[in-house]
């Protein structure tokens, strides 16, 4: 009955505004002029009226209007706008070509179309174009979209040089990463100091701080949607880069009678090679990541096209006979239809396998550890674009998890008795789950002044056997198993999400937003390190550990100056956290068949505001970031049950971001990152009990690091520009005034006395990295 009014609600609200007379459409596809890349995102709208769309996920738009002669304009960040005139007496199929701008002549960091952000009903989102990425210092000169975003407000690193981050004073596991639909659930390579994202593969970003589309769930926090460059369908082309530690190469262009394109773009650092090279003494060692990204796309025909990409990555670690090695691995296949002007479809099957293992082989004795996740999903949405008032969005999804949370073998060849710690192989049982949703909204706009977008999310999460249940009793013993047979669902959680936005437009310059929005987490990551690391545990939902939820609420005003070169924001955000999961103090982690019983559960809350301010135009263009914020958690078996700061809570979080264009072939680049240090727990004092020191602590998270600052600088020069092949170098100072920034602070004991030990991981880093394009 619920549901029968929810769609006559929706049927109601859409209706309601279709005008009576004849109506066209008209739809197409927006793509790079150069390169036949489709425009995620793009604005299309009717010269001279309110009307409009912007492009979906696949470039794809399509406007219905009553019979007469309009001009289409259509405008993408980077891009030279496009003026169309349109005589609408019949369906018509209009596919529009942008000229790329001069991005070196003057970095853009919005789109053209100036007010798109005044009338858009989306809130707390931001696209972040991958020109963008190219002219920002970063550590080691590598390009990293993660290290990007952490530039905006409301979102700050996990810790120095750290590709981890944290949005509105959620957890590192609240963030949902995907790369053409695929969830990446280690983003990270070398420990965190580099993303798994090459820049020069990637077409498009977005990030949902919240406000997020009911065709999303899973996590708390944000949706960061990475899309991967479709190949270019003109020409063959090839580009890429040297750097310091690392070298990639791209290789693209169309395929079968030009009907469709590939893309192959692969990276890997060299450190061990040069290594290698100056000394025998290193030949067993290898120290390195690799990417390999590869997507192609072919047209069926008008109305069906297909795609399937991949992505394969991995960490290497390996000194003599001890190695650690992790990495993710995904595929991609899509079907996009369109069953008529105004309904496009897309269809997805989704792997995403991530695991990690280490090994040690002495003296007789091999030791390994494998674990891991596995995905395999299936989706189907729908677009609807109903009139210029009016855009449907429906769907559903079916995920299949398969948690491998480890696998010990223990072998000895040494003649010795077996070790009485490991004697014996030991595996922790794996465990499925079923996660289903279902969701439907619309955008709706009502008059020139109300935007509306409403949506609603139902989501199910069903654990499946084989599997044991167990129960525990306060001193965590088991009190009772139950076993469950091979694909019996044992367990379900259903649960209703509802999305909605307000857009009160208050002017062609001015307008005012509210957004409120519940999403569920069925996963849960469970770490005991204060970075993450590729050994943090993904646990699903059970009958013991209830799925965790979230309610975001938030306001928020936009300014653009008259002349569109200005653009003014401020957001304010309230969360409520539910059902969060940690470990209890002095948890026995590593390989515990009995994990859920070192759990504790409680709840969080979060709330702060967020400042930008963006120049647009201009030689000088860039941003300035604050955010004030408060986020914090309360368990009643941690801290004696009082509210504590979260790790990630800092109150100050400031980024200035700039550009300034000296000529059509110099460029500088620098930003300069403020926040205040990460909430910890020092010992407060220390006694001894028959010999022994033991340490005092009080309250959980009562301390502070020291607040953490730094500046970065680059340049960009290009070197030669042809009509076949450009070449640029990019020199990059990263922590220009070597700001000794705290990564850890130790205590140890010094005769007598303890003390405090500090450690900072990088000082000034130089890199210089050379680019090339061949067309």
């Amino acid at each position: 009955m619920k549901l029968k009014a929810t769609l006559f609600f929706f049927h109601f609200a859409s209706m309601a505004t279709l005008l009576f007379g004849q109506k066209f459409t008209v739809s197409g596809y927006l793509r790079d002029a150069d390169t036949g890349e489709e425009l995620l995102y793009a604005a299309v709208s009717v010269l001279g009226s309110n009307d409009g769309v912007t492009t979906n996920e696949y470039g794809y738009y399509a406007l219905t209007l009553p019979t007469g002669k309009y001009t289409l304009t259509s405008s993408y960040v980077g891009y030279q706008n496009q003026v169309i005139d349109v005589d609408l007496t019949k369906d018509v199929r209009v596919d529009i070509e942008l000229l790329p701008g001069a991005i070196l002549q003057e970095v853009v960091v919005a789109a053209p179309d100036e007010n798109s952000n005044i009338r858009s009903t989306e809130m707390g989102s931001i696209n972040i174009d991958i020109k963008d990425i190219q002219l920002l210092p970063v550590l080691f000169g590598e390009k990293d979209v993660l290290k990007t975003i952490q530039l905006l407000p409301g979102v700050s690193p996990s810790s120095d040089g750290n590709a981890g981050f944290f949005v509105r004073g959620g957890d590192a596991d609240q963030n949902l990463v995907l790369l053409d639909e695929a969830p990446i659930y280690n983003a990270s390579h070398l420990l965190g100091f580099f993303s798994v994202f090459n820049s020069d593969a990637l077409k498009g970003v977005k990030l949902y701080k919240g406000g997020v589309p009911a065709q999303y769930g899973g996590r708390l926090s944000s949706i960061l949607d990475i899309r991967m460059k479709n190949g270019n369908a003109r020409k063959w082309t090839a580009s890429g880069g040297i750097g310091l530690i690392s070298s990639r190469l791209t290789a693209e262009g169309p395929i079968l009678d030009n009907q469709g394109s590939l893309m192959i773009s692969g990276r890997r650092t060299y450190a061990d090679l040069l290594v290698r090279a100056f000394s025998n003494e290193y030949d067993d060692t290898a120290l390195y990541f690799y990417d390999l990204n590869a997507k192609a796309n072919y047209k069926i025909g008008p109305k069906d096209r297909l795609y399937l990409s991949g992505y394969f990555g991995r960490d290497v670690f390996r000194a003599d006979t001890r190695g650690i090695d992790w990495g993710n691995a995904t595929g991609t296949l899509l079907w996009n239809h369109i069953f008529s002007d105004r309904i496009f479809s897309n269809t997805s099957l989704i792997y995403s396998d991530f695991d990690y293992g280490f090994a040690v082989n002495n003296a007789g004795t091999a030791i390994e550890l494998t674990a891991g996740i596995v995905n395999y999903n299936f989706k189907q949405d729908f677009t609807w674009f109903l009139n210029p008032g009016n855009t449907l969005q429906f769907g559903i999804n079916a995920i299949f998890h398969q948690f491998k949370p480890g696998d010990f073998s223990y072998e000895s060849n040494d003649g010795e008795e077996p070790n009485p710690i490991f004697n014996e192989d030991l595996s922790i049982a794996p465990q499925q789950a079923l996660e289903t949703g279902f969701y439907l909204d619309n955008e709706q706009r009502l008059g020139s002044r109300l935007a509306l977008y409403y949506g609603i999310r139902f989501s199910t999460f069903s654990n499946v056997g084989a599997h044991e249940v167990r129960t525990y009793n306060e001193n965590d013993e088991i009190t009772s198993r139950t076993n469950y047979r091979r694909g019996e669902f044992y367990n379900t959680y259903f649960n209703v999400e509802p999305r909605f936005n307000l857009n009160f437009i208050i002017n062609s310059r001015q307008s005012l937003k509210f957004s409120y929005n519940r999403n569920y987490q069925y996963l849960h990551l469970l770490s005991n390190a204060t970075a993450g690391t590729p050994t943090d545990i993904w646990t699903p939902s059970t009958p013991l550990v209830k799925p965790s939820s979230a309610d975001q609420f938030a306001i928020g005003y936009w300014l653009n100056s008259k002349n569109g070169s200005y653009e003014y924001g401020i957001e304010a955000y309230h969360k409520k956290l539910q059902d969060l999961v940690d470990y209890e103090d002095g948890a026995e982690t590593f390989l515990n068949p009995d994990l859920e019983a070192e759990l504790v559960f409680g709840q969080g809350r979060a709330a702060g505001i967020e400042f930008l301010v963006k120049k647009k135009k201009g030689k000088l263009s860039g941003w300035v970031a604050y955010t004030l914020s408060k986020s914090e958690r309360q368990f009643d078996a941690i801290n004696a049950g009082n509210w504590f700061s979260a790790r990630q809570d800092r109150t100050h979080d400031v980024a200035i971001v700039a550009t300034y264009k000296i000529s059509p072939r110099l460029a500088f680049s620098g930003a300069w990152i403020y926040y205040t240090g990460d909430a910890v727990t020092f010992p407060d004092g220390k006694y001894k009990v028959d010999g022994s020191v033991l340490t005092l602590y009080s309250s959980r998270n009562g301390d502070r690091m020291p607040d953490y600052h730094r500046l970065d600088l680059g340049v960009s020069w290009l070197l030669k520009e042809a009509s076949k092949w450009n070449s640029e170098l990019n020199f990059t100072l990263y922590n220009v005034y070597n700001r000794a920034n705290a990564f850890s602070i130790d205590f140890r004991e010094n005769g007598d006395t303890t003390e405090a030990v500090k450690t900072s991981l990088f000082g000034i880093v130089p890199s210089v990295t050379w680019n090339f394009n061949f067309q």
